[in-house]
């Protein structure tokens, strides 16, 4: 019996193989368990097209990511707070970072992806990185401008 297995199988094969497996393993173990299903032509035929499908949805993400990563370093967020006398008053954080960049360039971030070692407390400029997604990263230039 060929099974076309849809989960990796220990001492079997790895997800997407056709293996040739005796009929009692394949029928009772591999597909009643949810590893596998019977290898025909139009199951091999719809798991190639969605492989084909994934790819291509792979694809488009990496484009918009890199579309994504050019406008954020091409650009330069700033973000006015309040003097203190020591800095700027309270910080700025992920969060603030996040809806600055949705605010002025207007690309949707979430304020996990934005590395910060700590708060930014000073005036002037500071680098962030912005960790977009499938290892592409963005530094990001943010400007605190202070005002009384």
């Amino acid at each position: 019996m060929k099974v076309l297995l849809i989960k990796d199988v220990k001492s079997l094969g790895k997800k997407g193989e056709i293996k040739e497996v005796k009929d009692g393993y394949g029928q009772n173990f591999l597909i009643g368990k949810g590893m596998a299903k019977l290898a025909t032509p139009s199951v091999v035929e719809n798991w190639k097209a969605e492989q084909e499908k994934i790819a291509k949805d792979l694809a488009d993400t990496l484009a918009r990511l890199e579309k994504e990563k050019i406008k954020l370093e091409a650009n330069k967020i700033v973000i006015t707070k309040k003097l203190a006398p020591a800095g700027i008053q309270g910080s700025v954080g992920k969060d603030d970072i996040a809806k600055a960049v949705k605010a002025q360039l207007n690309i949707e971030i979430d304020k996990k992806i934005v590395e910060l070692k700590r708060a930014l407390k000073t005036v002037g400029e500071h680098k962030v990185d912005i960790k977009l997604g499938h290892g592409i990263h963005a530094s990001l230039t943010v400007e605190i401008i202070g005002e009384k």
